[in-house]
């Protein structure tokens, strides 16, 4: 079966840049990605690629080649849908905040809703693409949904987990480790289907590294992947905690154990804590799905990666408020990073909200500095909590557009996104515009102590 046009229904961190890759590498497949949030699809069609609404390098580069070449951004979404020989779903499924398995299990009513919208579209035969992180079993769903519709339509129900690291996104496209595609191994046409979408990635991925499972294996192995990454955070978060205590460096450490070929150096890095939209929901519905089988120990050990992670960006607050002589009350405290990481705009679960919060309910002046993310956002994330007012948070919070600003009369500068342009700032001036003594914490060991120190701030790493 050769696919001619891929539709993929939501514009957001995944189907945009994973879009515009499979365009760029499938010149003669025409590739629609639509959403309902007209906004976003404006920013996706912006003159001006730079614009676009998700920021990766060379992302804008893929965009400016193929969008209205054969990459399009539409919301005409039942148009895109009745055209698709294979539709791609990769909306949001967010942790429920509500009924059972409230704080723990996948949101999946977006997933039933494109399934609905599919079925009462469609006309011809399709293949439906998981591309959202999805429970195990997920799949059984949206062919139930889809194959009792009574329109005639054959549905294939394959599952293509995206293993992307936003920052590095467009590279992870383009020379991933592996491809995984789960389908219905059982069944010619679910062969067929699986095949279908072999050949498109087959256009610039080696096909030893294009791996085909049964869908259930497929589901389950995008979840425990993500669990796995998250426990070596927070292992590695576990020890920075010791090592402040025993005078150890867990730089040192992380290094020492990294050099051991069984365990190796990737994901030892400390930090505040670990952010972004997959790894707390992925483990989450992990923990959820596990104590549905009443796998109650199964469920309590990957719990136990989330109550690490929570407690590291509790104590870095705290620990500024303790060094700050029990009080930040009224003090100014300058964030330099709102991302959870470098390298990408995305907000998501990133460690500067919380550590935000805790620090405005003691009542702290904040002033907010992030090269890529943008004042709605960040009032955004902060009042999602509703810890507050969203008045209190506009009163209480500034976004300041450069570092510089952000530090001027602070009492401590807390680094909470590893951005390379923060490690060459002209450091001597922003802690002579300081207040003294000047407080630097490094929640993503950045910064060189010695340095530092040498300037003059009462300098605090995580992990040392």
């Amino acid at each position: 079966m050769k696919i001619k046009n891929i539709c993929c229904i939501g514009a957001g961190y995944v189907g945009g840049p994973t879009m515009a890759v499979i365009a760029q590498k499938c010149p003669e497949i025409n590739v629609t990605v639509v959403d309902i949030n007209e906004k976003r699809i404006e920013a996706w069609n912006d003159k001006d690629v730079e614009n676009i609404p998700v920021y990766e390098p060379g992302l804008s580069k893929v965009i400016a080649e193929t969008r209205d070449r054969n990459l399009f951004f539409s919301t005409d979404i039942d148009s895109a849908i009745d055209k698709a020989d294979m539709v791609f779903i990769s909306v949001n499924t967010p942790t429920k905040t509500y009924g059972i398995g409230k704080g723990m299990a996948a949101d999946l009513k977006y997933i039933e809703l494109c399934a609905r919208q599919i079925a009462r579209v469609s006309k011809s035969d399709k293949i439906v693409v998981e591309k959202s992180t999805l429970p195990v079993r997920t799949a059984e769903a949206l062919k139930n949904i889809l194959d009792n519709t009574g329109n005639g339509v054959n549905y294939q129900i394959l599952s293509n987990p995206e293993f992307l690291a936003e920052g590095t996104a467009v590279e992870d496209l383009l020379n991933p480790d592996r491809v995984l595609i789960g389908g219905d191994v059982e069944s010619p046409q679910g062969k067929e289907a699986m095949q279908a979408l072999v050949d498109v990635y087959a256009h610039w991925v080696d096909k030893s590294r294009i791996l085909t499972t049964s869908v259930w294996s497929s589901e389950l192995s995008k979840l425990t992947a993500n669990a796995f990454l998250a426990q070596r955070v927070s292992s590695i978060n576990a020890m920075s905690e010791l090592c402040e205590k025993t005078g150890a460096d867990v730089n040192e450490v992380a290094k020492a154990v990294g050099m051991d070929s069984r365990i190796g150096p990737k994901f030892l890095k400390a930090s505040v804590g670990f952010g972004g939209s997959c790894f707390q929901k992925d483990i989450l519905n992990l923990v959820y799905i596990a104590k549905s089988f009443g796998l109650n120990e199964v469920a309590d050990y990957w719990e136990q990666v989330i109550i690490i992670n929570d407690h590291q960006k509790r104590r870095f607050a705290a620990n500024v408020v303790k060094t700050l002589f029990n009080t930040v009350s009224g003090k100014k405290i300058a964030f330099l990073g709102w991302a959870f990481k470098k390298d990408t705009n995305d907000t998501r679960e990133s460690a500067a909200i919380y550590v935000a919060d805790y620090l405005l309910n003691e009542q702290a002046e904040i002033v907010i500095y992030d090269p890529k993310v943008k004042a709605e956002q960040i009032y955004a994330d902060l009042d999602y909590l509703n810890s507050r007012p969203c008045e209190e948070n506009r009163r209480c919070v500034t976004v300041a557009n450069n570092s510089y600003t952000a530090g001027k009369d602070a009492h401590a500068i807390l680094v909470l996104t590893e951005w390379d342009e923060f490690k060459t700032l002209n450091w001597e001036k922003i802690y002579n515009d300081m207040l003294k003594p000047a407080f630097l914490f490094d929640g993503r060991r950045l910064l060189e102590r010695k340095i530092k120190e040498k300037i003059g701030f009462e300098f605090y790493a995580i992990g040392s």
